[in-house]
């Protein structure tokens, strides 16, 4: 997707959304026929809602926004508004909950998607309705979609049994030209105006100065990740905040989750199967205080959201702020590691064509990065369309992450998006890299070299 939405005629635009729509169902209905009933309605962990939760969630809020708002027409199933609303009812209550059955959910979920593309059929998209100004809200509902999809995602990572999901391997890593860039700094524009289906979060544009700092080419690997467990960084209280230290302790954690050691082999369990660690991706299932805790004992610390978007978007050469760090043409294999087309991050050094203009790799996709940030809105913030989706998040409860991991579709993936959780969460597809200050001889050269 890119910014000229705005060109397209209505029929166009028309036909985009219907592609849109079509690709984030046929994830939907992928993640979900892929296990039997039980599966669908079981919670395989109290982070999460069952399987079925999610598919009817999805159909209930497309009903809402597309079908009773943009379309004006009569509700279908307004008896079960309440049920999957996401703020009346905690993730671990939901099972408890009299939820449609699995035939029935697919069958209102269909019913839904007919109305939808009826009312898609009629909307006059130049009606004066903010709402539908270049088609936002289908494009909020397909990022809906999409993003319950990576969290169905999530969900099966925590399932038990055999495993039911295949994807082919992601490309081969290489080695890197340098493991670290000097980043200059300066003023740049960070967040969006133009990006017509940004939400809220992360308008409007605005100036940004970021003073010069130093910051990994590729996210924390497996292998270094390793060393710092090796090095019995989990039971050394120096390389942890006071927050971070009272958790590892409470929470009993000796290793990223999914993490195994038998026999002097160190493995991982990713959707149902177990592996050997591979020591070239990027470190996943880690929580916040264990980014920065490796962080510190690395001699370094984790970025700010606003370093982490200047290293992602800006062109020196050109003083613009791109949408992407390869430029501003929408994701493509070649430059990212997204959509749930490989089922696991691919090793470092395998997107050279997603480089940023100072070098950083793999800035999108692969795997969620942890920044230093506590969530908080830009000056000149507007919650719109509703106050839900980030106004009641905003403090210092939760932490930002950026950058999309290999189950964000890439109409989610954008350069401005922001994603936020507990520092405590490992089980979303999140790693880190890191940052540090520079040295006094490095504010006088360009590049790095080892």
């Amino acid at each position: 997707m890119n910014h000229q939405l705005s060109d397209l005629s209505p029929e166009g635009l028309r036909a985009f959304v219907g592609e849109q729509l079509e690709r984030s169902r046929s994830r939907t209905v992928q993640l979900t026929d892929a296990v039997d009933t039980d599966d669908l309605v079981k919670q395989h962990s109290k982070l999460m809602s069952p399987l079925v939760w999610d598919y009817a969630h999805i159909g209930n809020q497309e009903e809402l926004w597309l079908v009773r708002d943009v379309g004006g027409r009569e509700p279908l199933r307004q008896d079960i508004d309440e049920l999957y609303d996401a703020f009346q009812h905690p993730r671990a209550e939901r099972p408890a909950l009299p939820l449609l059955g699995p035939s029935e959910t697919r069958a209102y979920v269909t019913e839904v998607r007919d109305k939808v593309m009826d009312v898609l059929d009629h909307v006059k998209f130049d009606g004066g309705r903010e709402l539908v100004d270049n088609a936002f809200a289908f494009g909020m509902i397909t990022q809906h979609e999409q993003q319950h999809d990576e969290t169905m995602l999530a969900t099966h990572q925590l399932r038990a049994g055999a495993p039911v999901l295949d994807a082919p391997p992601p490309p081969q890593g290489r080695e890197l030209p340098r493991r670290e860039v000097f980043v200059p700094g300066g003023v740049f524009e960070m967040g969006t105006s133009i990006e017509p289906w940004a939400l809220d979060n992360e308008r409007p544009a605005h100036a940004v100065h970021v003073a010069p700092y130093v910051i990994d080419t590729v996210p924390v690997t497996n292998g270094d990740y390793l060393g710092f467990v090796l090095a019995g960084g989990y039971q050394d209280p120096r390389w942890w905040s006071d927050a971070g230290w009272q958790h590892v302790q409470k929470a009993s954690l000796v290793a990223p989750r999914f993490w195994s050691h038998d026999n002097g082999e160190w493995s991982r369990l990713r959707f149902g199967h177990r592996e050997q660690l591979p020591l070239d991706e990027p470190v996943m299932h880690v929580c916040f205080y264990e980014a920065e805790a490796y962080a510190k004992w690395a001699g370094k610390r984790l970025p700010t959201e606003e370093e982490w978007e200047f290293a992602a978007r800006f062109d020196p050469a050109s003083g613009r702020t791109r949408r992407f760090p390869w430029g501003d043409e929408s994701p493509g294999p070649q430059h990212a590691n997204l959509g749930q087309r490989h089922l696991r991050p691919a090793p470092v050094g395998a997107y050279p064509a997603g480089a940023s203009p100072l070098g950083v790799e793999q800035l999108i996709g692969d795997t969620w990065e942890w920044t230093s940030s506590d969530f908080h809105p830009y000056p000149g913030f507007r919650a719109w369309p509703y106050d839900e989706y980030s106004l009641v998040f905003f403090g210092p409860d939760y932490k930002v992450l950026r950058g999309g991991s290999f189950g964000t579709d890439e109409v989610v993936a954008r350069g401005t998006f922001r994603n936020w959780d507990y520092p405590i969460r490992r089980q979303i597809f999140a790693g880190f890299r890191c940052a540090r200050d520079p040295r006094p001889e490095e504010l006088h050269t360009e590049e790095l070299h080892d």
